[in-house]
């Protein structure tokens, strides 16, 4: 028996929101963290209410992630988190991404306690709690849900790839990176909704656990769906996205690395999607692969060649993940890339988003004039 909700991404958030609280213990601010670390800076599904990270007990979230407070504090253990909500939690959402994608045996008790409470799972590992005995279970005594994020649909109704993708007229722009965890997604949400400010209909779609739980619209779990409808299930929801929403420009988030010998979902992101244009986001003071001390970085210029000569498009432009930099460092990298690379560079998070609609009206012009002749 299976009690596992697949998420319908395909219609639009509702205004009342289920509020959450986040576990992400000895993780918050962290690259097993990035789950939590994306809900805590925008979140569109769910109100997050709370972090659970003994670290940082007592803190705002935000100010310890970004140095700017965001009223969501972190709290000691899910007992401190219940007393001090200042309204009830309907769920308890697991913030970390392990490497295993597992659940440790500890992690197991809390989940199995939050249901005890009455709190429903949300969950974006690889192992589907829906289908667990012990938690399908304690969904059936306490009367809670378990969704799992991650599930892909059911074999027989998976695509492959059709080549419909085509006919998406608008541009598509994927941001992939030069490591996993290093911000594509975050710097794929700051673009779309920089783009919309300008006054362009842009609509973004989600490849990864945590874009789908901050409520992407449109968007499928790729590392969970088998190799051979990777493409076709990614170009199923970009078709869906542009004869829906009819966008100016749909931005794909990438996964892993194209070059990282862990992942191979950065493959199906350029089969799937085509893009017309790629957006590459580097961390320049990451000494080595994350969670592979073994494998150095590699140079943006490796990484642009190597997506360039696999796939019919062109990177347009360098986005930095400033972790372990300082805003000197930043300044003195972008100005570095812009020379060496002859594409823009920018940071997403410490510098103006219009440079990221800048870097987009430069490489589509007619984006440009659809904005001119909108103003006019």
């Amino acid at each position: 028996m299976s009690l596992s909700v697949v998420p319908d991404l395909s219609v639009t958030t509702p205004l009342a929101r289920p509020t959450a609280v986040v576990y992400c213990e000895a993780n918050f601010g962290l690259t097993d963290g990035k789950t939590t670390n994306g809900l805590v800076r925008h979140s569109e599904k769910y109100e997050i209410l709370a972090v659970i990270d003994r670290r940082h007990a007592g803190f705002d979230s935000g100010l310890v992630l970004d140095g700017v407070t965001n009223d969501i504090p972190i709290r000691r253990d899910l007992d401190d988190a219940l007393q001090q909500a200042r309204l009830r939690p309907d769920v308890l959402i697991f913030g970390l991404a392990p490497t295993s994608g597992m659940l440790s045996h500890d992690e197991r008790g809390v989940l199995l306690d939050a249901m005890s409470r009455g709190l429903g799972i949300v969950c974006g590992l690889h192992e589907f709690l829906g289908e667990d005995p012990e938690f399908v279970a304690a969904s059936l005594e306490h009367d809670v849900p378990i969704t799992d994020i991650r599930r892909p649909r059911a074999k027989k109704d998976l695509r492959t790839f059709s080549g419909r993708v085509l006919q998406v007229t608008c541009p598509r722009i994927a941001v992939l990176g030069t490591d996993c965890a290093i911000g594509k997604r975050t710097t794929a949400t700051v673009l779309t909704r920089a783009l919309n400010d300008s006054g362009l209909h842009a609509v973004m779609v989600g490849t990864g656990q945590t874009g789908l739980m901050q409520g992407a619209r449109y968007g499928v779990a790729l590392d969970a769906v088998p190799a051979q409808f990777g493409a076709g299930e990614l170009e199923a929801v970009v078709v869906d996205a542009f004869e829906r929403e009819h966008p100016d420009v749909i931005v794909v988030e990438g996964q892993g690395s194209l070059s990282h010998p862990a992942y191979s979902s950065s493959a199906f992101v350029l089969r799937g999607s085509q893009p017309d244009g790629v957006i590459l986001q580097h961390a320049p003071a990451r000494p080595h692969r994350s969670d592979f001390p073994m494998f150095e970085m590699p140079t943006p210029q490796r990484e642009i060649h190597l997506i360039e000569a696999f796939a019919d498009t062109r990177v347009i432009g360098l986005t930095i993940n400033h972790e372990n930099m300082t805003d000197a460092e930043v300044s003195a990298a972008i100005t570095l890339y812009e020379a060496s690379l002859s594409i823009p560079a920018t940071d997403a998070l410490t510098r103006s988003p219009q440079r990221l609609v800048e870097m987009v009206l430069q490489a589509f012009p007619r984006l440009e004039r659809k904005l001119t002749a909108v103003g006019s």
